[in-house]
């Protein structure tokens, strides 16, 4: 399947319609024990079109600033803006307006899907050695604590250029819940709690230890009131001043200040700052039993959740549910065979050809898929259609990254995913946030022996390869049925997928879907949440050669919903997944 330009995704939606494809409807409870089943599609029904307010997302404070903005008028966009000022604020660990995002959004009125990459860049100086002292790779928290980890921050300007073309309320007034927290001051969750007391790493750096440390000389704990004058200061700037604000005054300098300070000065200057643009682009969609399944293209690695979903079409064993042993062990292997391919070919288009439509190939697909029973450890990446052999990766993606998901009264949509990398970024903080950490998403060996590049090496103004893929799920008409995604670092692709299969293919509720056990493969062992597992099941594994050992990525975070007739009508499904704090609610419809 091919990347469709925003405009072009409807003319495609038009040819799976002509062709008699249509959405089943689900029943059932919504967010309960009930199980919901699809209807088969010779019994689809004419589905009410989807509309919100819906917004799901990892602190209820968040969420409530949103539903404050679709309560005033303002679009699915407008609420971003402030569902992400706040997240900066009260989750700091996981996103902020240092970092970057990937976001999807649908347009109600239009039927169009648009991408925005707000994925950092690296400075003008960079090099692919970025990472390099006296001819070797530095430690990896040597690199993250470093100022050449930072890239220009891309998730302000992206969030700027999708409101300027989505937005209905004026700028100025989607940052006020987060200046009131910031001055005011916000109880600190258990789970941002956790992260302060961490005795290393980046919570443990001059900036971090300024703002964590209370005047009595102890750390902030859950239940204590943390307050934010530079963070309100700098939110009032960009609510007065815009994008500009933040990209070309006050703020570019004391991050270009911040990053130039030892240890490991970075490179990062104002006028990488001024010079970061993002990008525009259209949904990579897929259609996938009776839906139509939409992510970013590359350096988003959705392309990777595609190739899963269109091997697992061609395992049976997939679709023997939540309980089969032989369901998870068929999808653990195409994970493999996923993150081989994805390891060695994803990332900045710009840059590398990305062989996208190879990749997604049906033919490409089902010929990955059968190697999957023969998988006795790493697999191989393949040669799709078009793909030149790029040099191994050596990328390691860390802990620090949310999602959210927002729909508004007239149906719009926003699946955002949004990161500062590791857990609080650098550990720096320039005008209240802490800055991103995200470089190190750059390949630390950025060739191989024979001297063939990495995919995914560092270079001047690159982006580096992402795994953050949101979501948007339509039926074969064009119409909004649902939105996802999740952090969790290198394990996104694993978390969406699962999430995908479990609420579409098994027909759980989204809420049981998200809570279900996690299960990562990626090279020659199966991470997992094996707690979550039961012993049945572990055995059942087991037996298949899968032996769980605990997860060492970050946890899943999904949030997100699905449009599903329930016992009371049609209405969001949603859920927020209970390793983290957040919530998923609605509000009354206009």
């Amino acid at each position: 399947m091919k990347s469709f330009p925003s405009r072009s995704i409807r003319v495609f939606m038009a040819a799976l319609a002509a062709a008699g494809l249509a959405l089943a409807a689900c029943t059932g409870g919504f967010g309960g024990t009930s199980s919901i089943q699809p209807r088969p599609a010779a019994q689809a029904v004419q589905t009410p079109p989807a509309r919100g307010p819906f917004v799901a997302a990892a602190n209820p404070l968040a969420v409530e600033a949103g539903l404050k903005i679709l309560r005033q008028g303002g679009s699915a966009v407008d609420a971003a803006v402030a569902v992400q000022a706040v997240l900066g604020l009260v989750e700091p660990q996981s996103s902020g307006l240092g970092g970057g995002a990937f976001m999807m959004v649908f347009d109600a009125a239009t039927g169009e899907v648009t991408s925005y990459d707000g994925r950092e860049t690296a400075p003008a100086a960079a090099t692919p050695e970025l990472f390099h002292e006296n001819g070797r790779p530095m430690g990896f928290g040597e690199a993250v604590l470093s100022g050449r980890s930072t890239g220009a921050p891309g998730a302000v300007a992206m969030l700027a250029m999708a409101q300027a073309a989505h937005g209905r309320l004026a700028w100025n007034a989607l940052f006020d819940d987060a200046g009131r927290l910031a001055r005011d001051g916000f109880v600190v969750s258990p789970r941002l709690a956790g992260f302060i007391a961490a005795t290393r790493g980046q919570a443990r750096t001059r900036w971090a230890d300024g703002y964590f440390t209370k005047t009595n000389g102890e750390r902030y704990v859950a239940g204590d009131v943390l307050r934010n004058p530079a963070y309100a200061e700098t939110v009032a700037e960009l609510a007065a001043g815009g994008a500009d604000a933040f990209y070309r005054g006050r703020i570019a300098r004391e991050i270009a200040a911040t990053v130039a300070e030892a240890p490991r000065p970075g490179a990062l200057t104002v006028e990488d700052i001024a010079a970061y643009r993002p990008v525009e682009r259209g949904g990579l969609c897929r259609p996938w039993r009776i839906y139509v399944v939409c992510v970013p293209p590359p350096p988003s690695s959705g392309v990777a959740v595609l190739q899963l979903l269109a091997m697992a079409e061609a395992t049976p064993d997939i679709a023997l549910g939540p309980d089969s042993p032989e369901a998870w062990t068929a999808f653990a292997q195409l994970q493999r065979l996923m993150y081989a391919d994805r390891d060695r070919y994803v990332g900045d288009p710009g840059f590398v050809r990305v062989p996208v439509q190879g990749l997604l190939d049906p033919v490409y697909t089902a010929s990955r898929a059968i190697l999957a029973t023969g998988l006795t450890g790493a697999a191989d990446a393949g040669t799709p259609p078009g793909g030149v052999i790029a040099g191994p990766d050596a990328t390691r993606e860390a802990a620090g990254t949310s999602h959210f998901v927002i729909v508004d009264a007239a149906g719009n949509a926003v699946s955002m995913t949004t990161t500062v990398e590791s857990v609080f970024g650098s550990g720096r903080m320039a005008a209240g946030f802490f800055l991103n950490n995200q470089l190190t998403d750059f390949s630390f060996a950025p060739t191989r022996p024979d001297g063939a590049p990495a995919a995914n090496a560092a270079a001047p103004g690159k982006r580096p390869r992402s795994s953050m893929a949101p979501i948007l799920i339509l039926d074969r008409q064009g119409r909004l049925v649902g939105a996802l995604g999740s952090p969790g670092g290198t394990s996104i692709l694993a978390y969406n997928a699962r999430a995908l299969i479990a609420v579409l293919d098994w027909g759980l509720p989204v809420q049981a879907a998200f809570d279900l056990p996690n299960l990562v493969a990626r090279g020659d062992g199966f991470g997992a949440d094996t707690e979550r597992f039961s012993e049945p099941l572990r055995q059942g594994l087991a037996a298949r050669g899968v032996t769980l050992r605990p997860n060492d990525s970050e946890t899943s975070g999904l949030h997100g919903a699905i449009w599903r007739e329930g016992p009371t009508g049609w209405g969001w499904d949603g859920g927020a997944d209970d390793r983290r704090e957040g919530v998923a609610r609605t509000g009354p419809r206009e």
